[in-house]
């Protein structure tokens, strides 16, 4: 966005978490609480679009709560607080999956009530709503996350769900995806599924992670039961590195039914031309000549 000229205001909790957007000049970093109505009233002054990308992938503490308030009732703070300030632009993220009604996890359903929350401010908000697949990237806690199990478990990993579907795409793909709908027209109102160019199986996303970080890599699929107790019990460790509600999500596939990217004119990449760009090991990202 500040590449193609847009001034951009981003809130985040932890103001060293911005520190690597702070030599781009048209990037203001602040420290704010955005589940505050009257903090997002004054975030939304004088902005011309709004991107919600505001998302938990497990909550602090159980029940849904935790969910409901990061994905159902920040929309609808973002919703009002876009008419207060008369803001028509809305970018909103969410996921491949959800669904209120059907969906068999919370994360999934909480994301389904935040797209029907955008949707039934049609008559104020020009929104697009993204759902993407699994995202891959540097930073990202997909690809590095399977590292560092690698690493602690050398290289034996038990999978829940091993043979679940999924189609990573590149936080970059994703990204572009967002910046090609801001000003089009033609995308105002509309969803856009996105993924990557192959359907990967849980197991296979593990180890391509193995190949690219030149890690030792045994994949053990464990049967659904033990996979619910492992939820159960990991769910009660810091950080919850796997949780019952992630098993949940994990007994649907999280692949596309349309192609957004095509939509868009964006060819997304590979995840196993990336990866290993930032998980081998330093002295084997260099090119030979």
């Amino acid at each position: 966005m500040a590449t193609a000229g847009h001034f951009v205001r981003v809130p985040t909790r932890t103001i060293e978490n911005g520190k690597h957007l702070r030599v781009l000049p048209t990037v203001e970093i602040l420290r704010a609480n955005v589940h505050s109505a009257t903090v997002l009233s004054r975030l939304f002054d004088r902005v011309d679009a709004v991107i919600n990308l505001v998302g938990i992938l497990n909550e602090p503490t159980f029940g849904g709560a935790g969910f409901h308030a990061a994905h159902t009732e920040l929309a609808s703070k973002i919703v009002y607080a876009a008419k207060g300030s008369r803001v028509r632009r809305l970018l909103h993220m969410s996921a491949l999956g959800a669904d209120e009604k059907t969906a068999p996890s919370q994360y999934l359903r909480t994301k389904g009530e935040a797209e029907r929350v955008v949707r039934q401010a049609k008559d104020h908000l020009d929104f697009t709503i993204f759902r993407p697949s699994v995202i891959f990237g540097e930073r990202d806690s997909l690809s590095n996350r399977f590292a560092s199990l690698l690493r602690l478990s050398l290289g034996f990993i038990p999978l829940a769900r091993a043979k679940a579907r999924f189609a990573p795409i590149f936080v970059d793909d994703v990204a572009d995806a967002f910046a090609r709908s801001l000003s089009d027209r033609k995308t105002f109102g509309q969803t856009y599924e996105l993924c990557g160019p192959h359907v990967m199986t849980l197991a296979q996303i593990v180890q391509l992670t193995a190949r690219a970080a030149r890690l030792r890599c045994v994949v053990i699929p464990i049967p659904d039961f033990m996979a619910r107790m492992q939820g159960a019990v990991m769910g009660l460790l810091p950080g919850k590195p796997f949780s019952l509600d992630n098993y949940r999500s994990l007994t649907v596939d999280n692949v596309c039914t349309e192609n957004g990217c095509a939509r868009l004119g964006i060819v997304p990449k590979h995840m196993e031309g990336i990866v290993p760009s930032y998980l081998a090991p330093r002295s084997a990202r260099f090119t030979r000549r």
